[in-house]
């Protein structure tokens, strides 16, 4: 059914689709961090989800993505991105390290409908700051879904990140944001993890059916960004971690569901 705003929101069934999408991610995402150790490469990691994954039946989402013209297609099924890494970061031969984290994210289609996940993995002991940034950043996922209540606001989604992230003294990404998903990996509405007043214009009222990823990416420094010279991995511009929790949430009629837990 098609929303007042164009946005597509989803039935029970559509609804059961995804979460079938959801709980391999989810089983993927333990395969991960089972394998994340130091001196394990990045392509090892991702060649345990893919395997686990391609063994299920589903279709992945990232591999042969393109998000933006003259950009190559990602090559991989699966997101890894390391410290300064924010998103999109590329497996490759680079070898995890004692007191890294990692972030990894993860889409798949199956049977005709998308979710999507990420999660932050310590490798091995980390700093007591680094797991604060982990702490804070998976704290405001949670609030970020717990104001996924229908008659409530985009806005309340997006508040409710914003002062845990800030609260906890990091800074919340500006340049990405969460999403619709379902019948394509990426549909409306955008999901920011901050206020603007661009978005208060357009506040949302938030209906049973609609089907969004939320994904708040934390810096533990400034919130600025950049883009490296594959096209793809986004870092940190000055130098500092980063963090990324992401949840696949349906708003129904008792309050948000989690389709990725």
């Amino acid at each position: 059914m098609m929303s007042a705003k164009g946005i597509v929101l989803k039935s029970r069934r559509e609804i059961d689709l995804i979460r079938e999408g959801g709980r391999l991610i989810r089983e993927a995402l333990e395969r991960a961090r089972a394998t994340i150790n130091p001196g394990v490469r990045t392509v090892t990691v991702n060649e345990a989800i893919e395997r686990y994954l391609l063994g299920q039946g589903v279709r992945l989402a990232f591999r042969g993505y393109v998000a933006k013209s003259g950009q190559p297609p990602f090559p991989a099924g699966s997101c890894i991105s390391v410290n300064d890494e924010v998103v999109h970061g590329i497996p490759g031969e680079r070898i995890l390290q004692e007191g890294d984290i990692a972030s990894i994210d993860i889409g798949v289609e199956r049977n005709g409908y998308y979710a999507d996940a990420a999660a932050t993995f310590p490798v091995g002991r980390i700093e007591p700051r680094t797991r604060s940034l982990l702490q804070a950043t998976e704290r405001a996922l949670a609030r970020g879904i717990e104001a996924a209540r229908p008659g409530g606001r985009l806005s309340g989604i997006c508040r409710a990140i914003q002062e845990e992230v800030e609260g906890a003294g990091f800074s919340v990404v500006r340049q990405f944001v969460g999403h619709g998903v379902g019948a394509s990996l990426h549909e409306e509405p955008s999901v920011p993890n901050f206020l603007s007043d661009d978005m208060l214009r357009n506040d949302l009222l938030l209906e049973p059916g609609l089907v969004i990823a939320i994904e708040p990416m934390v810096n533990a420094g400034g919130p600025e960004v950049r883009e490296t010279r594959n096209r793809w991995t986004v870092r940190t511009r000055d130098g500092n971690l980063s963090a990324h929790f992401e949840h696949t949430v349906a708003v129904t009629e008792t309050g948000p569901e989690v389709l990725t837990r």
